[in-house]
């Protein structure tokens, strides 16, 4: 029986990635019924699952592939990059006014700042330091934006680095201005399912003079693993009208100043 030819690094990733997508879409699967889907060994299929688990992207059981809960999913690039576009974009075209010529910014790997690599062209000698790869590219085209990206552990998933490495060097710099989003809001207080990821949040917030927090409607009445401080934190927390009312009034008991924005698409804010 011939064997079928060695696949590319690359192949093998889209793989996982399409297994992984089938996987959150049904929200548990039996391994064999996988890797008959996939066209591949028992064996084969395990080596795939035991790679998204150690990604924290889903969990492996007896027999069967479980999806994460929503929070967790949506952490992941590829699962959050296109939701709540036109909201993303209202809360970054709000940021921009708040951002001066010749400022250091500190943008973190949240798909919530992506619209803003656009909108940095018209003012001057920015210096944009990231530790997401995906908001690095983006930047690399736009005229005087200089961007540094922290290098660290590199996560595929979220094409973004964390670690000690990243914490290191925020230590090091002092910038302008933060800007970073939250996975999850609740009365306030800030959450994110994997704890390297907060701790870049916190050493952000630690290397700025001022910070600004984007977190559009789907982000509020959440929790998460970790908690990493709260709003009051931020000089301004930025969020659209989709917000419910009880979590706009938690974040302004907290002291934070609250700008509440209308995206263009109102359709995109839907509950």
């Amino acid at each position: 029986m011939p064997t079928k030819p060695r696949l590319s690094q690359a192949a093998v990733e889209q793989r996982r990635q399409d297994v992984l997508k089938h996987v959150a879409e049904h929200g548990e699967t039996r391994i064999d019924d996988l890797a008959a889907r996939f066209d591949v060994s028992l064996m084969t299929m395990h080596r795939d699952l035991d790679d998204l688990a150690a990604r924290h992207l889903l969990q492996k059981m007896r027999g069967r592939a479980v999806a994460f809960p929503a929070l967790t999913m949506e952490t992941a690039t590829r699962f959050r990059e296109g939701t709540n576009l036109a909201v993303k974009t209202a809360l970054c075209a709000a940021a921009a006014t708040r951002i001066t010529p010749g400022s250091t910014l500190l943008i973190d790997d949240s798909t919530t700042l992506f619209p803003l690599a656009g909108m940095l062209a018209d003012i001057d000698q920015l210096t944009v330091v990231t530790n997401s790869v995906g908001l690095a590219q983006r930047l690399g085209s736009v005229p005087g934006v200089a961007v540094t990206l922290l290098g660290g552990h590199y996560h595929s998933e979220f094409n973004s680095c964390t670690g000690p490495d990243v914490t290191r060097a925020l230590a090091r710099l002092h910038a302008d201005l933060a800007l970073t989003s939250a996975t999850a809001v609740r009365e306030g207080r800030l959450f994110h399912p994997l704890r390297e990821y907060a701790e870049v949040k916190e050493a952000m917030l630690d290397s700025a003079s001022t910070a600004l927090l984007l977190a559009d409607h789907s982000k509020f009445g959440k929790t998460a693993t970790h908690a990493y401080g709260t709003a009051a934190l931020y000089q301004q927390v930025v969020t659209d009208t989709g917000t419910p009312a009880e979590e706009v009034a938690a974040l302004r008991s907290l002291g934070a100043a609250v700008d509440t924005v209308e995206p263009d698409d109102a359709g995109d804010i839907a509950r």
